[in-house]
């Protein structure tokens, strides 16, 4: 199917972490767990994240040479199923018309530095049988503290220091995650 269904848009809303997976044509693959809040709905053929400040900046750097990315969702509690959305994104920063049309979409929060727009080509299901059932108990919260605690001079100098390059010694588009 190459759009998202009310039942589908519903399942991703109660979901409390996910998983975005990108890659270049060649070096690592990007696979990274998502959390905090930072994933929004918009209509069944596009979805947006907020990009908090991290270790690294992979999924970005990616998307500057390869826009393809997958996002998967897996049912912990309830009834089985995992659910990818296959599509072509982009990464939009503080300065980009589209930060400032969206950023509304998601509480306030330290750190933030890239939204990435997802727009969906491909819906795919599973049967989820074999992913566990476990008990949400609640987000962490310690990557908000930090970056709080940083302060937006101090996040700037820590990208600097550690978003600049990729694994795979890409230059990424770091400096573009604060306002002129």
């Amino acid at each position: 199917m190459s759009r998202l269904t009310p039942r589908l848009i519903d399942f991703i809303r109660k979901q409390h972490l996910f998983f975005v997976a990108t890659a270049m044509k060649d070096g690592h693959i990007n696979l990274s767990p998502k959390g905090l809040d930072s994933l929004k709905v918009i209509n069944e053929n596009r979805v947006l994240w907020l990009n908090l400040t991290g270790s690294g900046n992979e999924t970005a750097t990616h998307l500057m040479h390869n826009e393809r990315m997958t996002l998967m969702f897996c049912a912990f509690e309830g009834p089985p199923m995992i659910l990818r959305l296959y599509g072509s994104a982009r990464a939009c920063h503080p300065h980009d018309s589209l930060w400032e049309e969206s950023i509304d979409f998601f509480p306030n929060k330290a750190g933030a530095r890239q939204l990435i727009d997802l727009h969906i080509e491909l819906v795919q299901i599973s049967c989820g049988f074999g992913v566990p059932l476990m008990d949400y108990r609640q987000q962490r919260q310690e990557l908000v503290e930090w970056a709080e605690s940083q302060g937006e001079e101090g996040l700037r100098k820590y990208r600097e220091r550690k978003n600049t390059t990729s694994l795979d010694g890409h230059t990424t588009d770091i400096s573009n995650t604060t306002k002129p």
